[in-house]
């Protein structure tokens, strides 16, 4: 046997079928020690982090991509084969695989877990959530399942602060030699029913009834979708209104921070860059960071509550009518908070050209970008008042613009698909247990979407505010040059150089402005806007984002707000979401195409709107 010794870090990697609560363990491991990124030449996203044991080995560990076979039906499962196998460019081997199943649904985990043993690779099964398999009366046999598996079988709670005690156990043991494969021509099937029945009992009958009671009502042909709108319904009210005093708070202290340095700084360029271009700017933008945590903190409750295949599940037959599948319902409801990621998890989808109308119109879904520019309209020209006694006006137009972006989406699928479905084959999919979200994950996703956010704040939209400011500050007016100073700059030239093109739909020539680094990230539109403004209002230097909201109705119409919003349910994706679809379509001309329909639609429902608001 290898012994392991603590100054060789031990490479393990965790693998096993989708909703085996393989992402909770690697978490608890974990903890905040953990970095994601893409493996080299894929899109495949690849999450690594470090830990030590009790004895003090150091771990670093993988966490693999879900998958229910090594026969790879997706770029997912192929990378996890070929990582698991060894044979995966530029990435080392794992010196053991920890292979984690469900253990109250063994029955499908363990076919997995036989084709990992077949590998020949030094192994262990973490049976995870053994404590929802003891509350269903299943009594496993642990040293039995070992020894008819040939592995070690450790017992693991993945939500528990101590659920990894006996994985940890084992990883300070020297290494398991690897498992003897099995004859190549063996049934798995039968071996799992082999082993289920050897090493697996009921203690009691299963009570499962909460479940399946839960299941009538959210599966119902009636009352399911009717809990989903309410419950998306819920989740768009709360964006508002649940954020309203964080975001007052850091309004309040970026105007501080503002404030301050312009006190600090004399009257010039550098005051002017720093006041108006990168505290207006940014902080403009920061200031809709709790608007995006709680949009994600719903869509992870989702997920880690085990509804969102059951939603999925749901709305196959509505997915049908755009001629998808209630696969795609995953990926696009991703890509609410960020078309990215979304893009990405279309890889779920087998058929290809399911998989190529759902990138296509990913982009419609609203993303978390547009948050900024839709809540600073909203704010600035709807009426904060109740609807009904109980509803907020805001956040039902909010709901609208998410409803016409799903609904174009549809559409534009319908025509995509032109009817039929293809060869997707019938929607068969696992549905997880019903379970409390754990608290540690919810915290650990939204830390990493707040660093990712923050960071972005730091370096993309910074930058981009600070060469907007510029922009808008040079060339200086001439000697006794009448009005404002930004119309004689470059950004003032080139809104007006725009202004044929977009005066159709209401916009003014600082809209036009704002729209260029909108494309680099859709939230940048929000700063520049109060770069603009704050340079071309004479006395402004402070607190210019909070100023925005209330200096925007004395310069457009209601129409040119509407105008604008309908442009940003459309408008042309970031350069982000078009590079990822470059990278997964392998097609410039799918990146053609998407940016050019979406233009289009931008373009021709900007402008039905604004001629519908100057006639209503």
């Amino acid at each position: 046997m290898n012994m392991i010794t603590p100054a060789r870090t031990l490479r393990i990697a965790l693998v096993g079928n989708p909703n085996c609560g393989k992402t909770a363990l690697f978490n608890l491991l974990t903890g905040s020690r953990q970095k994601v990124a893409n493996y080299a030449g894929a899109t495949v996203e690849r999450k690594e982090g470090r830990f030590t044991t009790p004895q003090g080995h150091d771990i670093r560990v993988l966490d693999l991509p879900g998958a229910y076979s090594l026969v790879a039906t997706s770029p997912d499962e192929a990378v996890t084969r070929d990582i698991c196998a060894g044979t995966y460019r530029g990435e080392a081997a794992p010196d053991l695989l920890v292979c984690v199943a469900d253990a109250t649904n063994l029955r499908l985990h363990l076919r997995f877990v036989l084709e990992m043993r077949q590998l020949g690779r030094p192994m262990v099964l973490a049976l995870n959530m053994i404590d929802a398999a003891r509350r269903k009366g299943m009594e496993i046999d642990l040293p039995r399942l070992a020894a008819e598996l040939g592995v070690p079988v450790v017992a693991t709670v993945g939500i528990r602060r101590d659920g990894a005690r006996d994985l940890l156990a084992q990883l300070d043991a020297p290494l398991p030699p690897p498992p003897v494969p099995l004859p190549t021509d063996t049934d798995l099937h039968a071996v799992v029913r082999r082993i289920l029945a050897d090493c697996v009992t009921r203690a009691h009958p299963v009570s499962s009834e909460l479940e399946e009671r839960l299941d009538r009502w959210v599966l119902h042909p009636v009352w399911g979708p009717l809990i989903l709108a309410v419950l998306l319904f819920v989740m768009f009210q709360a964006v508002f209104a649940w954020a309203q005093p964080l975001m007052d708070g850091i309004d309040a202290g970026m105007g501080w921070i503002g404030e301050q340095v312009g006190h600090l700084l004399p009257e010039g360029a550098l005051r002017s860059l720093l006041v108006n271009g990168v505290i207006a700017g940014a902080g403009s933008v920061v200031t809709f960071l709790p608007q995006i945590l709680i949009l994600f903190l719903w869509i992870l409750v989702l997920e880690e509550s085990g509804y969102l295949p059951r939603a999925a599940f749901l709305l196959d037959p509505v997915m049908s009518l755009a001629g998808l599948s209630g696969r795609s319902f995953i990926p696009l409801l991703s890509s609410f908070a960020c078309a990215v990621p979304g893009i990405m998890a279309t890889r779920t989808i087998q058929n290809p050209r399911d998989r190529l109308v759902t990138i296509l119109i990913a982009p419609l879904m609203t993303c978390s970008a547009r948050l900024p520019v839709y809540t600073l309209l909203i704010g600035a020209f709807i009426p904060h008042r109740a609807v009904w006694g109980f509803l907020n006006m805001q956040g039902l137009v909010l709901l609208g613009l998410y409803a016409v972006g799903i609904l174009s989406a549809l559409l534009v699928a319908r025509i995509a698909r032109r009817g039929g479905r293809g060869q997707e084959a019938a929607l068969l999919m696992e549905l997880p247990a019903y379970r409390l979200p754990n608290p540690r994950d919810l915290v650990l996703g939204l830390t990493e979407r707040a660093r990712i956010f923050l960071m972005r704040v730091g370096t993309t939209i910074v930058s981009l505010t600070v060469l907007l400011w510029a922009l808008s500050s040079f060339p200086a007016p001439p000697a006794g040059a009448t009005g404002p100073a930004i119309d004689w700059s470059l950004a003032g030239r080139i809104g007006h150089l725009m202004l044929p093109v977009f005066a159709p739909l209401g916009f003014n020539w600082q809209i036009c402005v704002a729209l260029i680094p909108g494309l680099a990230a859709r939230e940048v539109a929000v700063g520049a806007l109060a770069t603009v403004y704050a340079i071309g209002d004479a006395g402004a230097d402070t607190d210019q984002a909070a100023m925005l909201g209330q200096l925007l109705p004395a310069h457009w119409s209601v129409a040119t707000a509407l105008s604008l919003l309908a442009w940003y349910v459309y408008a042309p994706q970031c350069v982000a979401t078009l590079a990822v679809i470059r990278r997964e379509t392998a097609s410039w001309r799918m990146v053609a195409i998407t940016a050019g329909y979406l233009f289009a639609l931008a373009y021709v429902m900007a402008l039905l709107t604004y001629r519908l608001a100057l006639l209503f």
